[in-house]
């Protein structure tokens, strides 16, 4: 029996849930300032999204890296496509690109939260 490599476990993750967030740590125990931030964005917005925890998993955290061509954590898929770290989300949540994002793929989430985060960073 083969075990599944990292790029086939992230593929399978990334491609069997429509939001994933890889991170450190969980979406409830952030385990950086980052990884916090996108996540909060998530659950402020009530986005349903899974959490992956690089922490746990050394192929995983380089794995996800190699996978993207993206160095750093944490990293957001949509629907098996990458869109960016903690500062390509925080710009798209603020100029309103996130929202267009999640209508275009039907992913449910707070347009009033949405709005109340681009109030408190006017």
């Amino acid at each position: 029996m083969t075990t599944a490599t990292a790029e086939d476990r992230i593929r399978d993750t990334v491609t069997s849930n429509d939001v994933v967030l890889f991170m450190k740590g969980t979406k409830t125990m952030p385990q950086c300032g980052f990884s916090s931030r996108v996540a909060g964005v998530l659950n402020y917005m009530g986005v349903e999204f899974a959490d992956v925890n690089v922490l746990a998993d050394e192929a995983i955290r380089q794995g996800i890296k190699d996978y993207s061509d993206w160095p750093t954590i944490p990293q957001l898929y949509v629907k098996g496509e990458f869109v960016g770290g903690c500062d390509i989300v925080t710009e798209m949540t603020l100029s309103g690109e996130l929202d267009q994002l999640f209508e275009a793929k039907n992913i449910a989430y707070s347009k009033d939260a949405a709005e109340k985060i681009r109030e408190a960073n006017a």
